[in-house]
C-alpha cells in the first residue's frame, strides 16, 4: 500500500485527536485499561514535583525506570508502538526521548513535524504504551548523530552555539518554540500526555565560570517556561561534576519572577571491567558524588549504559560487533550496575539504549557507523534479547515494593565472606529492610548475611553467581501476608483474582529462603516443583526453602489469614515467559507467550494481544469474574488449574517457516558523468567565498572550498577546476577534511588520478571525529601541457564533529581545504572552482517524505536513480559478484516481492559479504530510503535492517547500490542477499510502504 506524505500525515494525527478527548487510549481498548495499566491522558491535570526521595506524582511516589529510544533512529512511524510495548513489557514505565534539530529543520525558520519526523505522533504512542516520557530536545543532544544534532545550515551562521551569543539563541528559540509547540499539550500536568520531564541541555560542562554559562542555562529555562513546559526541568551533567546544580542559574519565568527548583541529573558509562561505583548514598560524597550533588533532589541519571557504541572497523569490540557489546553488558552487568545504582539512591534511571535502532541516512556522527544496535536489550531488529529479563525483573520490583520509594542508608552491615559488597537501605516510614548483595569476582560465592528483621538480627545462608548480584528484603508485603525476609527478589504482590499471588525470581539453581508472618500454622500443598516448608510456632514464621529450577507454586491458606495465597517461584528461564499485568478490573498475570503488549479485561473476557516465537502455553491468572481468553482476537478453550489460573487447552501457534527471495535481476549503470572533461558545470556554484564561520581556518590566499559554507551538508560532495594554458606540474596536492573513513577520488581531464582514504581508526582513535590529509597524486605527463584543463575531485566528508565542549567542533570543514600543484618550471595553475553537492532546498522540495539526510550529493542521486519509480530499463544487466574495476562510481538496482503472511511480524535484513581484501563502499537504498552504508574492507558491519513501513512486506519493492570504488582493488558488490532477523505470530501488524 502506498501512502502519500499527506495520508501518512493524517493517520498519524489521528492519534493526536483521540488523545485530545481521552479516548482510544489503550492500543486494544480504552481508556480504563490504559489508566490501569500505566499513566494515562485523560485531560485531568496532575501535580508534579520531587523531594529528595523521588518524584511525587499527585503526591504519590513514583520511581521512574526508563529506557532510551531515538524515534529518529526507526524512520518506520508503525513500528513505533511496537518497540513502545516491547519496553513496557521489559518493566520499564517510561522512555527517554531526544529530538534532534538538524531532523527537523531543513532550513532556517522551516520545521517539519510530520511523516516520520512526528514527534507528537511518537509521544502518543507513549501515552498509548503506558509510559511517561522524558523529553530531552537538546539543543544539543551529542547521541553520536552528525553535528550532534545541530542542523546542517546553523553551521554557516555566526554566532557560537552553546552560549548566549544572540544570534545562536534566535535561532534557538525558533526550534525551541517549534518543539515546544508539539511537547507542551502532551505534559501530564496537563493531562495531554504522559511527559513527566524535560530536558533543558545536555552534558554541558563548559562556560562553568562567568556569566556566559550562566546566560544560557537561564535563557533555556525563561524560554521553555514561557512555551507552557510545567512539568519539571533538568539538566544532564556530563558525569559527575556537580556542574550546573540547582541554584547554578537564574530560574525565572515569562514575567521575571523566580519559578521554582529545577532538577540534578546526570550520567555514566562505567565499563563492564570495572566495579560498579557508587554514586549516590554510598559514594564520595560532595558535589561530585553523582547524586549526593544535589542533595534535595531525587538521585538522577539521565543516562547510564545498557550498551555502548562502535567504530568503523570495530576496534572498540575487536570486530565482533554489538553481538560483544551485548555479550560483555549481559544480564548479570544489568544486575551488577542497575542493583548499585538504586541502592545508591537514583530514583530517576535511565538506560541508554533500550532499542538502539538505525542512524540511516547521513544521520551518524562520525565515530559509528549505520548500525546503532549499541547491545541494547531489544536488537536493531526489535528482538527482544537476554538482557530483557533482569529489565523487567527490576521495573516489576519497583512496582510490587513501594517501600523502595523512600530509601535511606542505613547501618553497614558485611556478609562472612568480605569478598562480597553488602548495600543495607531501609525505608524510615514502614522499617521495611533492602540488601543488595554484589558479587565482583569471577566465582561464584556462598556464604551467610545477618539481616535486620524486627525481633532483632537474622541470619540466612546465600549464594551469589560470578559478576552478578542479588537483592534482598525484610519486613515488606506479599499481598495481604507480611513477608518476614527474603532472599529471592519479589517481583510481583497482590490479589489476583480470589487470592494472593506472589512472585519472586532469582539464578537457576539459586537456593533461596522466605518466611512469612503467619499467627496461626497455615495449610501448605506443592502444586509443582521441589520446595521444602517448616512452621515455627514460636516465631510464627512459615519458612519456605527451595532451589530455584524452572516455575515452583505452592498454595499457602489459613494461618490466621483469610485470602490464600500462591507462592511462585521462578528462576530466570521461567520468568521470560511470565508477564505482570495490570487491567481496569485488577492484575493480572500471563505465562507462556514470548511476549505480552496488552491485557484488557470486558465483561467476562480478557483479551491478550501479543507475540509468540515458537508454539507457546497461555496460562493467565485473572482479575476476578474472568471467565474467557483471547488471544490476539481469538477465543482461547481453557481450562481451570490447582493454581487458580485458567490454562489453554491447546499451544498458543508460532510463527511459520518463511522464505525469502534470491535477489536477481540486477541492472548497472555508471554514475560519475562528472568526471569527464565535457561534463555541463556551469550551473555548478562557484567557489568564490574568501571568509568563512568554519572553525577550520581559511587557507592563505582562498578560495573557500569547504562543502558548509555553499550549503552542500549531507552526502558526497563534487568538485571541479578548470584552467587554461601552460601546466608544467609533475604532481597535485589536494588537502581534505572528513569524519572517520572519508573518501577522496580526483580525475584530471577524465584520467582517473587515483585517491586517498582516512585511516581505518584503532581503539586510541576511536572517538576522533575530524580527520585531515593531504593526498598527493601524480599527473600523468599527458596532463601537464598547454591547453584547457578540468580537475574533478569527489569527497565524501562522511559526517560533521558533535559538540561535546561547546566550542563549536561541529563547524570543523568538510570537503576540500586546499589544492597545490607541484612545479617542474614556472607557475603554477589558477584554477576557478566549482562544487555541487546535494542543495538541502531542493532535496527538500523534492522528496519531503525522506527529508535532506537521506540523500547527498552523487549525480544518481541528484537525478532519482535511488527512488523506486526510476526507470531502469535501458541499464545494462549485471551480475553478482560485481567484477568490476577502475575509479568511479556505479550504481545496481533491482527489484524484488515479499508475501510474508498475514498476522506476521518479520524484520528482514539485507546482508552483503564479498572477499575483505577489495576497497569498495556501498550506499544502500531500498525504496528510495537511504539505509545505510557498507564498506567491504572495513567493516564490522555486514547486515542492514531493512524496517516494515519502509520495506513493504506483502508487495514489491526496489534495492538499489551506490559503490563507490576507489580503483586500488577489483570492487564487488560480491553476495547480496535478504536474511530473516526474526519473526513473531503476532506483532503490531505494519503493513505495506509509504513515501515513493
Amino acid at each position: 500500500m502506498d501512502l502519500s506524505r499527506r495520508r501518512f500525515t493524517v493517520l498519524s494525527g489521528g492519534a493526536v485527536a483521540g488523545l485530545a478527548i481521552g479516548t482510544n487510549l489503550s492500543l486494544d481498548t480504552g481508556p480504563a485499561q490504559a489508566a490501569a495499566a500505566g499513566p494515562l491522558a485523560d485531560g485531568v491535570a496532575r501535580t508534579v514535583g520531587f523531594d529528595q526521595y523521588s518524584l511525587l506524582v499527585d503526591g504519590e511516589r513514583v520511581p521512574i525506570w526508563s529506557g532510551e529510544i531515538h524515534p529518529f533512529r526507526l524512520p518506520s512511524p508503525q513500528l513505533w508502538p511496537d518497540v513502545l510495548q516491547k519496553l513496557r513489557a521489559s518493566g520499564f514505565n517510561a522512555v527517554s526521548v531526544y529530538v534532534a534539530w538538524n531532523y527537523h529543520s531543513p532550513a532556517p525558520g522551516v520545521y517539519d513535524f510530520t511523516g516520520v519526523r512526528d514527534l507528537g505522533a511518537f509521544l502518543d504512542d507513549a501515552a498509548r504504551a503506558g509510559l511517561y516520557v522524558i523529553v530531552r530536545p537538546g539543543p544539543y543532544i551529542n547521541a553520536e548523530v552528525d553535528a550532534g544534532g545541530y542542523p546542517g545550515w546553523l553551521l554557516a551562521t555566526a554566532g557560537t552555539a552553546r552560549t548566549d551569543n544572540a544570534t545562536y539563541l534566535a535561532h534557538l528559540d525558533e526550534y525551541l518554540s517549534a518543539v515546544d509547540a508539539v511537547v507542551a499539550p502532551r505534559q501530564y500536568s496537563t493531562g495531554g500526555g504522559t511527559v513527566l520531564l524535560y530536558q533543558l541541555e545536555n552534558e554541558y560542562a563548559s562556560y562553568i565560570s562567568g556569566s556566559t554559562g550562566k546566560n544560557y542555562l537561564a535563557h533555556l529555562y525563561a524560554k521553555v517556561r514561557a512555551d507552557g513546559i510545567t512539568v519539571p526541568l533538568f539538566h544532564n551533567d556530563k558525569g559527575r561534576n556537580g556542574y550546573w546544580t540547582p541554584g547554578s542559574f537564574p530560574t525565572s519565568g515569562p514575567d521575571g519572577t523566580e519559578t521554582g527548583r529545577y532538577l540534578y541529573a546526570f550520567d555514566g558509562y562505567p565499563s563492564p571491567s570495572s566495579t560498579p561505583p557508587d554514586w549516590g548514598y554510598f559514594g564520595a560524597g560532595g558535589s561530585k558524588g553523582g547524586s549526593t550533588a544535589s542533595p534535595d533532589t531525587p538521585g538522577f541519571m539521565a543516562e547510564f549504559g545498557g550498551g555502548w557504541f562502535d567504530c568503523w572497523g570495530g576496534a572498540e569490540f575487536a570486530g565482533q560487533g554489538y553481538a560483544a557489546a551485548r555479550a560483555t553488558r549481559d544480564a548479570g552487568y544489568e544486575r551488577r550496575f542497575y542493583l548499585t545504582n538504586l541502592a545508591n539512591g537514583i530514583k530517576i534511571h535511565n538506560v541508554y539504549m533500550a532499542f538502539g535502532g538505525t542512524s540511516w541516512g547521513w544521520l551518524p556522527a562520525p565515530v559509528v557507523y549505520t548500525s546503532y544496535d549499541y547491545g541494547a536489550a531489544i536488537d536493531e531488529a526489535r528482538n527482544p534479547t537476554a538482557k530483557t529479563t533482569p529489565m523487567k525483573q527490576i521495573g516489576s520490583l519497583l512496582t510490587a515494593v513501594p517501600e523502595l520509594a523512600k530509601l535511606d542508608r542505613a547501618a553497614d552491615t558485611a556478609a562472612a565472606d568480605p569478598a562480597l559488597t553488602v548495600y543495607h537501605l531501609s525505608n524510615p516510614d514502614t522499617a521495611a529492610h533492602i540488601y543488595v548483595v554484589r558479587n565482583d569476582h569471577t566465582a561464584d560465592i556462598s556464604t551467610t548475611l545477618d539481616l535486620a528483621v524486627a525481633e532483632g538480627t537474622l541470619t540466612v545462608p546465600l549464594q551469589v553467581s560470578a559478576k552478578d548480584a542479588r537483592l534482598f528484603g525484610t519486613g515488606i508485603a506479599l499481598g495481604s501476608r507480611q513477608l518476614h525476609h527474603t532472599t529471592a527478589q519479589p517481583m510481583l504482590q497482590g490479589r489476583i483474582g480470589r487470592q494472593d499471588v506472589g512472585l519472586l525470581v532469582g539464578r537457576p539453581g539459586a537456593p533461596v529462603q522466605l518466611a512469612l508472618s503467619c499467627a496461626e500454622q497455615p495449610a501448605v500443598a506443592l502444586i509443582e516443583g521441589a520446595a521444602d516448608w517448616s512452621y515455627d510456632p514460636a516465631g510464627t514464621l512459615l519458612t519456605v526453602t527451595a532451589t530455584l529450577s524452572g516455575l515452583t507454586r505452592l498454595s499457602v491458606s489459613g494461618g490466621g489469614n483469610p485470602v490464600p495465597l500462591l507462592l511462585l517461584l521462578a528462576d530466570d528461564v521461567a520468568c521470560a515467559t511470565l508477564w505482570p499485568t495490570r487491567t481496569a478490573t485488577g492484575t493480572a498475570l500471563v505465562r507462556g507467550p514470548a511476549l505480552l503488549r496488552t491485557a484488557h479485561a470486558e465483561g467476562q473476557a480478557l483479551h491478550l494481544t501479543g507475540d509468540t516465537t515458537a508454539p507457546s502455553d497461555l496460562e493467565v491468572w485473572a482479575p476476578r469474574g474472568i471467565e474467557r481468553v483471547t488471544w490476539n482476537g481469538e477465543t482461547v478453550p481453557t481450562r481451570a488449574t490447582r493454581s487458580g489460573s485458567l490454562a489453554a487447552r491447546r499451544s498458543l501457534a508460532g510463527p511459520p517457516a518463511i522464505t525469502l527471495p534470491a535477489l536477481t535481476g540486477w541492472r548497472s549503470a555508471a554514475g560519475d558523468p562528472e568526471s569527464a572533461p565535457g561534463y555541463p558545470d556551469s550551473t555548478w556554484t562557484v567557489a568564490d567565498r574568501t571568509t568563512s564561520f568554519s572553525s577550520t581556518p581559511v587557507p592563505a590566499g582562498g578560495p573557500v572550498l569547504f562543502a558548509d559554507d555553499y550549503g552542500f551538508h549531507y552526502g558526497d560532495v563534487w568538485y571541479r577546476a578548470s584552467w587554461t594554458g601552460a601546466s608544467d606540474a609533475s604532481a597535485l596536492q589536494l588537502s581534505y577534511q572528513t569524519g572517520t573513513q572519508g573518501l577522496l577520488m580526483a580525475w584530471l581531464d577524465g584520467v582517473p588520478l587515483g585517491g586517498h582514504r582516512m585511516p581505518v581508526p584503532t581503539l586510541a582513535q576511536a572517538t576522533t571525529q575530524t580527520w585531515t590529509a593531504t593526498a598527493t597524486l601524480p599527473l600523468p605527463s599527458a596532463q601537464q601541457g598547454d591547453g584547457d584543463h578540468v580537475l574533478s575531485v569527489l569527497v565524501r566528508p562522511m559526517a560533521r564533529s558533535e559538540d561535546g565542549g561547546a566550542n563549536d567542533a561541529q563547524k570543523s570543514a568538510r570537503g576540500l581545504v586546499s589544492a597545490a600543484f607541484t612545479l617542474n618550471s614556472g607557475s603554477a595553475p589558477v584554477p576557478v572552482w566549482r562544487l555541487q553537492g546535494a542543495d538541502t532546498a531542493a532535496v527538500t522540495a523534492a522528496d519531503p517524505v525522506r527529508g535532506p539526510l537521506n540523500s547527498g550529493g552523487l549525480d544518481g542521486e541528484r537525478n532519482g536513480w535511488h527512488l523506486p519509480r526510476f526507470d531502469d530499463r535501458r541499464w545494462s544487466p549485471a551480475v553478482f559478484p560485481a567484477t568490476a574495476s577502475g575509479q568511479g562510481v556505479t550504481w545496481y538496482r533491482t527489484g524484488f516481492r515479499l508475501r510474508i503472511p498475514e498476522g506476521l511480524d518479520a524484520s528482514v535484513g539485507l546482508t552483503l559479504t564479498d572477499d575483505p581484501t577489495r576497497a569498495y563502499r556501498v550506499q544502500l537504498f531500498l525504496n528510495g530510503w537511504n539505509l545505510g552504508q557498507y564498506i567491504n574492507d572495513v567493516g564490522p558491519q555486514h547486515t542492514f535492517v531493512l524496517p516494515t513501513g519502509i520495506l513493504d512486506p506483502h508487495g514489491d519493492n526496489t534495492l538499489a547500490l551506490a559503490v563507490l570504488a576507489d580503483g586500488t582493488t577489483p570492487s564487488g558488490p560480491g553476495t547480496v542477499a535478504l536474511t530473516l532477523l526474526g519473526s513473531v505470530d503476532g506483532g503490531t501488524g505494519g503493513t505495506g510502504r509509504w513515501g515513493d
